[in-house]
């Protein structure tokens, strides 16, 4: 008996047409694929929807009650789904969206490669941590794929999937930032069958933890997922014995159905056009210094979307992820921010857009490129783009203003601790990543500020864990966890804020522990604004060596600020290693959301309320929103003089300095058609919307020559951007702006390399 070896292309997964795959899977498994002639009236229909929602959410439930792991029970990074008998998604939970981005993609590769050998029957539960496959974004998100038989045919599968801490690898917690490629990283593992006839397989269990320094919390989240999922099937079979297979099949067709019309129903309401974004990943692995650029162009026409990211930098590395990373980051964009209004019957919605994509890019990574930043690296960098794009085409349409929001949270700060755990004579090991950067600030919308500290758009249910139990778990104390005070995006309105935390060691802590850092956005922000917003803040990690009371051992306060230390700073890379003492603090600034609309437009009374709040510095109300707070109130006439000569010196670094402002007045504009909060077409000409300057012509984007352009340095954005982009990347950064050239109201603001190209088609051909 002979097979064949497999090679890379085998372990890869696209998404597929029905007929096709149904032709690749084993005649030998039988299938429930429904009657088409069953009707399900109304009633019926809402009380299985929301059963299976129901569903999930116990799943959840399940999962929490019986991990260990600080990852699930306290930030919720997880999340499960139910699928049809192909894996097409009928309903999703609200927790990690990232990791359900692809589920689809691991079951048909399961259906295609698994049905003959070993076989899918019933009471099987397959492993799966292949980023090349599908379901999680890079190894440590671990997938227990279970298929739901009924009277011996396939009628659907439950997934359930967590982020592990650590799978293996050289470093705790499995990320490498030096990794040459996935061999440096945890081992990558196609499905497996983990469960037979529902009896675990002590052999593939056994191998499973054996990979890893925790073997007890990844045995624990193991089981706990098979928990889940065997929940689940006995649920969903009870509903079909009580409603019928075909039944509760016809109403799982119709929720993906109704969830692709009703996203279709939406574009066809959105102007049609093509829309762009670049953005940047800083540092592809420890001592790299460069920006390697992922480009989007989404194209609207009628009902469908179509993202082309061709032209993304060549993949090198870590800062890379596959197929279904790409295909994740669209869809946990896209869920919230376009379908938001819509159950979310993902296979429905996935049905609208299609991905065209260079082979062997750092958001398209060819096997066996180093991919254990993909969820945080280019993954959530293109869904940033495609946030950026879609926030665009929705601003262009009144009715949809409201959806509308600058980006959330940049990505994540990665911070991985670890070392043994000595507090009371013990020599326990353990591995954590820092989960307080959870609480990211949400972007600006049009007519609303951002929420501040309000968790990751990505994971709805996302939570921060409660510090007494990271200082319970781990030998580690906190000084202070706090909103940080101008990392809000400024604009007319505001960005929500983020968060800083500074840790020490525990007193009883005997041993330095190790730090693995990875995170972008440290220079070039992934946190943009919209309409002339600024960006956020950018994301800062610094260790402080030889603090002034190490361990709080002789403080007489605890300390509130970094000046407050003593010690030396040392900048952490955005990719690197690096350790914690007893005499040392660790410093995160995690990133914060977008703002929206220029500064200089925000109403004095909402800034004077944000320095009275400590949301603003009274300094970035003076020199950024060109607000004078004294004793608590708005100085009205120091006001007017300070945006005067804001705009004064805009027209100055725009090499306009002979050129006065044009009054701010805000124009009748009839018959005109808004694309923002800054612009509009007339006829086709681009004009100001507060001053009514006429522009230039919207074709091609061919008005963004004549808007007014200032480069400076990146300071000029706030305090709340890092001052010296050198300690990163040896490109050149600049505050970019551009203006219209009557008011000089700012309309696109960036933190980004010299040679960032201009968004020539920012605004699209819209038809």
């Amino acid at each position: 008996m002979t097979s064949k070896i497999p090679g890379a292309d085998e372990f890869t997964s696209r998404p597929m047409p029905r007929a096709e795959l149904l032709a690749q899977i084993s005649p030998s498994l039988p299938l429930h694929t429904g009657d088409d002639a069953t009707e399900v009236n109304a009633l019926t229909y809402e009380v299985v929807r929301h059963r299976l929602w129901a569903i999930t959410q116990e799943m959840g439930e399940t999962l929490r009650r019986m991990s260990g792991s600080h990852v699930v029970t306290e930030s919720n990074d997880f999340n499960f789904s139910i699928c049809d008998e192909l894996g097409e998604q009928v309903q999703v939970g609200t927790y990690n969206i990232g990791l359900i981005g692809s589920m689809d993609l691991a079951i048909t590769w399961t259906l295609r490669h698994r049905s003959d050998n070993p076989g899918i029957e019933e009471g099987d539960m397959f492993l799966c941590n292949d980023p090349w496959i599908g379901g999680g974004l890079h190894q440590n998100d671990a997938a227990v794929l279970a298929p739901i038989f009924h009277e011996g045919r396939l009628f659907g599968w439950t997934t359930a999937i967590a982020h592990q801490v650590d799978l293996g690898g050289p470093r705790p917690g499995s990320f490498d930032p030096a990794a040459q490629d996935v061999f440096g990283e945890a081992l990558p593992t196609p499905p497996m069958k983990v469960v037979r006839g529902g009896v675990l397989q002590r052999d593939v269990a056994d191998a499973w933890v054996r990979r890893s320094r925790l073997p007890h919390l990844v045995g624990l989240d193991l089981r706990a997922k098979i928990a889940a999922n065997r929940g689940a099937a006995e649920q969903i079979l009870r509903l079909i014995d009580k409603y019928g297979a075909d039944t509760v099949k016809s109403v799982m067709r119709r929720m993906t159905d109704d969830a692709e019309r009703r996203l279709r129903a939406k574009l066809e309401t959105l102007p049609n056009g093509t829309w762009s974004a670049v953005g940047y990943q800083e540092q592809s692995r420890s001592g790299d210094r460069g920006l390697h650029a992922i480009k989007v162009a989404m194209t609207k026409e009628g009902d469908k979307l179509v993202f082309d990211f061709r032209g993304t930098a060549e993949q090198t590395g870590i800062i890379n992820c596959p197929y279904p990373g790409l295909r994740a980051g669209i869809v946990f964009t896209m869920l919230p921010l376009l379908a938001g209004d819509i159950p979310w019957a993902a296979g429905g919605l996935m049905r609208c857009f299609e991905i065209v994509t260079d082979e062997d890019t750092i958001t398209n990574a060819s096997f066996p490129a180093a991919v254990g930043k993909g969820p945080f690296g280019p993954a959530w960098g293109s869904g940033n783009l495609v946030a950026e794009v879609l926030a665009k085409m929705l601003d262009a349409e009144p009715d949809h203003r409201t959806d509308v929001q600058s980006i959330c949270n940049g990505t994540t700060d990665l911070c991985v601790v670890s070392g043994v755990d000595t507090r009371g004579g013990g020599s326990k090991g353990f591995v954590s990543p820092v989960f307080d950067v959870m609480a990211g600030g949400y972007g600006a919308q049009v007519h609303h500020d951002g929420v501040d500290t309000g968790g990751r758009l990505i994971i709805p249910s996302a939570r921060a864990p409660d510090v007494e139990m990271t200082e319970y778990l781990y030998p580690l104390v906190a000084l202070w966890r706090r909103e940080q005070t101008d990392s809000g995006g400024p604009g007319r309105q505001r960005g929500g804020m983020s968060g800083s935390v500074c840790y020490v060691q525990h007193p009883d802590q005997r041993s330095s522990l190790s730090l693995v850092v990875s995170g972008t956005g440290k220079v070039a922000n992934q946190n943009v604004g919209l309409a002339g917003g600024y960006p956020g803040n950018s994301q800062l990690d610094l260790v402080v060596r030889g603090i002034g009371d190490p361990q709080l051992a002789s403080a007489s306060a605890i300390p509130a600020e970094l000046d407050d230390l003593g010690g030396e700073i040392e900048v952490l890379p955005c990719e690197g290693t690096s350790s914690l003492g007893a005499g040392d603090a660790l410093y995160l600034h995690w990133q914060a959301g977008g703002g929206y609309g220029d500064p200089l437009l925000r109403p004095a009374e909402a800034v004077r309320d944000d320095v009275v709040a400590i949301r603003v510095s009274a300094d970035a109300a003076r020199e950024v929103y060109g607000v004078v707070v004294t004793d608590g109130e708005v100085d009205a006439m120091a006001t007017a003089e300070t945006r005067e000569k804001l705009r004064r010196r805009r027209a100055t670094g725009a090499g306009r300095a002979d050129a006065a402002p044009v009054p701010v007045t805000e124009p009748a504009l009839a018959g005109s058609r808004r694309l923002d909060d800054n612009l509009a077409v007339l006829d086709t000409t681009v004009v100001c919307t507060h001053c009514g300057t006429g522009i230039g012509p919207l074709a091609g984007g061919e008005f963004v020559g004549a808007l007014a352009r200032r480069d400076t340095a990146p300071t000029e954005a706030g305090p709340h951007i890092w001052r010296d982009p050198s300690v990163y990347v040896d490109a050149e950064m600049v505050f970019r702006q551009l203006f219209c050239p009557g008011c000089l109201t700012a309309v696109y603001s960036r933190v980004v390399p010299v040679d960032h190209p201009l968004p020539d088609d920012d605004y699209g051909s819209r038809a």
